[in-house]
């Protein structure tokens, strides 16, 4: 009877030869291995089979109950075999700490947004060029492409996020995969899509192949209900944009995958990142990016928040070394998954200000955008970080004169300054 239950190549095996974690006998052994056969035999199989269709769930309990001789599995059940992206019976579920390894092999998802290319040139510096792979759906600039690794990666292709982790023997992976919150709301479906679904992929490829996971958040994840001077690591979050609910989904999903599967998960909330070699990519705080463009440009620059509209904001230099900082962080002194970070706070008429101090022949002007103002409206004025600088050393290096004396640099201003006087 066994063997028209057991599938066709391990009809042969010797069960009693099985070794399992505990000081049981081999009869005890081979008796908890025989239901964990039957959860391994193809869905196919029992609905044609009424007696392996009774037992399966009978298996599965066996597996649950503290008499059975081996552990619960630990890992998300599509990891199991019960998704239609079945995994082979021989795969082998083994997880290399990161003591065994020399170096990091990082994976960066959605490496060609405003941080992913920023991001990969730093923690090459770190881990050497060839362990950080950048990757995206979208055809990178040459300089990007020369610069180091880079692969075709769609996070909506589970099986190709495990083929790239698997063969690229990827230990820490960044996922930066995600529609930003003005772009979300022109597109719910697609922002739904990319930052819910692909999240999924990623929180089981990292579970099963025991990965340090990097999701970040943002201000977005709270709402018009939340504290927003200061605004503190836990409050209540009830965003009104899909970027904000999507991201508090990643917050609480990677914290579940945490504490439900070991998923060694971290995340910091940024504020508004400002990025001098980057442009634009259709977030409410994209003002704080655009004006320096358009200053040096053509001398005027259009506003489409409030003057008066106050936000927390970062450099993209102290963004990317807090990053680093949490992942390199030693676990046991991180109080919680997820931590506010921030650096300053400034409204536009601030940083207009700011600038014009270096350029003062700009003009600023403000035409308010309905959509992103409600936004911005909603979100925090204030960060309180006060957690990450306690739990893990956090501290920033540029306030609002380093920042927009850098950013004018950058772009050389000072020649356009020269023009002036």
């Amino acid at each position: 009877m066994l063997s028209l239950l057991v599938p066709r190549p391990w009809r042969s095996y010797n069960f009693a030869s099985v070794s399992h974690v505990g000081n049981q006998d081999e009869m005890s052994r081979s008796r908890s291995f025989l239901p964990y056969l039957l959860t391994l035999v193809p869905r196919r199989v029992t609905e044609s089979m009424p007696v392996v269709r009774m037992l399966r769930p009978v298996a599965c309990w066996m597996l649950q109950s503290p008499a059975c001789g081996c552990r619960a599995s630990v890992l998300p059940s599509r990891l199991l075999g019960t998704s239609p992206r079945q995994i082979p019976m021989d795969a082998n579920f083994h997880s290399t700490s990161f003591s065994e390894a020399d170096q990091q092999r990082v994976l960066i998802t959605g490496g060609l947004g405003q941080l992913g290319v920023g991001l990969a040139s730093f923690l090459r510096k770190r881990f050497g060029k060839d362990n950080v792979i950048l990757s995206d759906i979208r055809k990178p600039p040459e300089h990007v492409f020369l610069s180091g690794p880079f692969i075709y990666s769609d996070i909506l292709d589970y099986k190709n996020l495990r083929e790239i982790v698997v063969n690229n023997r990827i230990t820490w992976l960044f996922h930066y995969s995600a529609l930003l919150s003005a772009v979300g709301e022109a597109n719910v479906s697609l922002a739904r899509a990319v930052n819910i679904t692909g999240l999924h992929n990623v929180l089981d490829v990292a579970a099963e192949h025991g990965l340090r996971l990097f999701v970040p958040s943002t201000i977005g994840a709270f709402g018009p209900t939340s504290p927003r001077n200061p605004t503190p690591d836990l409050c209540i979050q009830r965003p009104r944009t899909i970027y904000g609910v999507s991201k508090v989904h990643a917050e609480l999903m990677g914290e579940y995958y945490y504490y439900r599967y070991g998923l060694d998960f971290r995340c910091l909330r940024y504020p508004g990142i400002i990025s001098a070699d980057s442009q634009p990519g259709g977030g409410t705080t994209d003002y704080a990016v655009q004006i320096f463009h358009e200053a040096v440009k053509n001398g005027r620059f259009e506003c489409n928040l409030r003057p008066d509209t106050r936000l927390p904001m970062m450099y993209i230099h102290d963004c990317l070394r807090a990053t680093l900082e949490v992942m390199e962080a030693p676990a046991e002194s991180l109080s919680m998954r997820t931590y506010n970070i921030s650096a300053m706070s400034f409204t536009p008429a601030e940083l207009a200000q700011e600038v014009l101090k270096h350029i003062p022949e700009l003009q600023v002007t403000y035409n308010v955008d309905p959509v992103r103002q409600a936004i911005a409206d909603s979100w925090p004025m204030n960060f309180d970080d006060s957690n990450a600088r306690k739990d893990w050393g956090w501290k920033h290096d540029f306030d609002l004169p380093e920042l927009v004396t850098t950013m004018l640099n950058f772009h050389g201003s000072e020649s356009r300054v020269a023009q002036a006087n």
